[in-house]
């Protein structure tokens, strides 16, 4: 594919994805922010101040890895610093999505990470979720905030600010934020019943070994 080629399917993908997080209630406002990388390193990242429903494919902005503006009419994200940084330390990573998913959100405003087993897909899609810790928006201390967690997980909440997710393509980045937004639903609704249950070990141990099982039968095939 071209490069005009790629940079309009991908711009396509990520209107796509802006509508679905504000329609799906995962952003309100000019909330949140979405960027994917091209093959020439460039990044595709939503503009500042936009409400994501508004977002065209002639409103995206690209960068370089430094965040140097090399088209596009308007500025960047305010958030690019921290899309910059899980670019630059995850070579595997070539889409970023940050939201205010509400429930989710309510769980990092109250210093809660999902670090506990309880639900097998949240296990499965992006393991356990850690909570960074509170930074200006738009900082580098938010960036830095990453760093210990950037390694070994592809969710995070964001204490008194929102989620972030990611993944090896925009549409796994998405699922993320919504599976996230949707496990926070699930546990909320737990602890108003009275008790959550977690997973044990062995059965988080099983289901790690079934996924390995199913990936390497689905290889041969």
């Amino acid at each position: 594919m071209s490069p005009a080629g790629e940079r309009a399917t991908a711009a396509a993908a990520i209107v796509v994805v802006c509508r679905r997080l504000y329609e799906r209630g995962l952003v309100a406002g000019p909330d949140g922010n979405v960027s994917q990388r091209l093959s020439n390193g460039s990044i595709l990242v939503t503009p500042t101040g936009m409400s994501k429903i508004d977002v065209t494919p002639a409103d995206l902005v690209v960068v370089d890895s430094t965040g140097t503006l090399l088209d596009g009419r308007r500025e960047p994200s305010s958030e690019l610093r921290m899309h910059l940084r899980i670019y630059s330390r995850r070579a595997d990573v070539q889409a970023v999505v940050h939201a205010h998913p509400p429930t989710a959100t309510g769980f990092a405003v109250a210093g809660e990470s999902f670090a506990a087993p309880v639900l097998p897909e949240v296990i499965l899609q992006m393991g356990a979720v850690p909570l960074v810790r509170y930074s200006t928006p738009g900082t580098d201390a938010l960036a830095d905030g990453f760093e210990p967690y950037l390694d070994d997980h592809d969710a995070f909440l964001l204490a008194n600010h929102g989620a972030t997710t990611i993944g090896t393509t925009l549409e796994l980045a998405h699922q993320r934020m919504e599976s996230l937004e949707h496990a926070a639903k699930i546990l909320l609704a737990a602890r108003s019943i009275g008790k959550v249950n977690e997973l044990s070990v062995a059965d988080v141990k099983a289901l790690r070994a079934h996924q390995a099982f199913q990936g390497s039968r689905e290889d041969r095939q």
